[in-house]
């Protein structure tokens, strides 16, 4: 039968396999910086597809922003979603508040942070840099001293720096700082949203970016923004052609705001993502805090009981993403690959720095997860010539897990 095409001129299929030829027969424990292990209703969720515009996904967004409000500690109804990662999201702060002739000032400490300047360069902005390469946090002190010799419309920073584990211990007195000086402040809180406090309203932030497979604990490829009411005011003003679609947060609140169409929504994400802000308000986010706060810190010294050293010193260390020194000569990937081959635990290597790192957000900080990661660490270091104390490691993680930690 002919259908209208030369069959020969047709390139042959490939030959194709099987998911299930691919992924390991047991699942690795994703216990690396994001994404990360989660739950079953989270799962389940992330396994229904609804009308992206019908009644029950009107109720779904509903119920969404008002939970997300709570994990952000907002009032501003101003909350969307974003058809990517959190980088998408970060991209969608910069894009609505920047252009040719705006000026930033980007507090660089690592890959991320550092990447929002890329992005405000990308559309076009005046950009400044306070950078640090030594793994320490950029001070109040540093920026006071840049808004007296300039004026910047927008202060970009994070909280906490994924790539080396450092936290940007002044992040509220900096917002400060930007907002007495005319500046509006974009905060990436993608490691650290429900793992530490961040108040959003009383800290004076303008944009609060997450991702939905770090802190949140839901499916990696959804991600979620909030603007201030100043600041979507602001959106609301501009004069300046938008170049994204996508990223077009007035566009964008068609569909969040509104329930109109904007573009196809990733339905099984913003379904999963709603089960993962349910979870953390039944959990409620002092409970969450200590959760964590408790878990990173019996963790830590449970490594270096081991007689392993934490890259980071304690007094600006980000407890959601632990980073890890290993001894001069060793080949961290073999460390972990040994890790994934003999225990099926993950963890990260980072972005040109000599150090290892494990993920202490949501699901991951779960007693189980710790000592499995812990074990699987300590045995793949003695396995390549690395002397370990693996036993007292695990003893003195025991030990911290039972003792309750007051926060900070």
């Amino acid at each position: 039968m002919n259908y209208g095409f030369n069959q020969d001129s047709i390139i042959k299929p490939p030959v194709t396999e099987p998911l299930s030829n691919i992924l390991p027969n047991e699942p690795l424990l994703l216990m690396g910086a994001g994404p990360v292990p989660i739950s079953h209703a989270v799962s389940r969720a992330n396994g229904v597809v609804i009308n992206h515009l019908g009644e029950t996904m009107d109720q779904v967004i509903k119920n969404l922003k008002v939970m997300a409000a709570y994990a952000y500690q907002t009032k501003s109804t101003k909350i969307m979603g974003v058809s990517g990662p959190a980088s998408a999201s970060i991209e969608m702060a910069i894009t609505n508040l920047l252009w040719p002739g705006r000026r930033v000032l980007v507090l660089k400490v690592g890959t991320f942070s550092g990447r929002m300047g890329e992005m405000a360069e990308g559309v076009g902005a005046e950009v400044d840099y306070i950078e640090r390469s030594d793994a320490r946090p950029i001070n109040a002190e540093m920026v006071e001293e840049a808004f007296k010799k300039k004026k910047y419309d927008v202060l970009t920073m994070v909280q906490g720096e994924t790539s080396c584990g450092v936290k940007t211990v002044d992040f509220a007195e900096i917002a400060r700082i930007a907002k007495e000086n005319g500046a509006m402040v974009i905060g990436d809180t993608v490691c650290t949203l429900t793992t530490m406090p961040m108040e959003m309203d009383q800290w004076g932030l303008d944009a609060a970016i997450s991702g939905g497979q770090k802190g949140l604990s839901s499916i990696p490829g959804v991600s979620v923004i909030a603007f201030s009411e100043d600041a979507w005011k602001f959106i609301e003003k501009r004069s300046v052609r938008q170049p994204h679609w996508c990223f077009d947060a007035l566009r964008s609140q068609k569909f969040w705001g509104h329930q109109q169409y904007h573009y196809t929504a990733p339905v099984p994400g913003i379904l999963a993502l709603h089960e993962a802000l349910r979870q953390i308000c039944d959990e409620t986010l002092p409970e969450r805090f200590q959760r964590h706060l408790v878990s990173s810190k019996a963790l830590q010294a449970g490594i270096e009981a081991m007689g392993l050293e934490l890259f980071i010193p304690e007094s600006y260390r980000l407890n959601s993403v632990v980073a890890i020194k290993l001894p001069d000569g060793v080949d961290s990937a073999k460390i972990r690959k040994s890790m994934v081959d003999m225990f099926h635990v993950e963890i990260s290597g980072a972005f040109g720095l000599d150090i290892v790192r494990i993920g202490q957000m949501g699901e991951q900080c779960r007693a189980h997860n710790l000592f499995r990661v812990l074990y699987a660490l300590g045995t793949a270091c003695v396995t390549h010539g690395i002397p370990l104390d693996v036993s007292n490691g695990m003893a003195i993680l025991e030990k911290n897990l039972q003792q309750p930690i007051l926060p900070n």
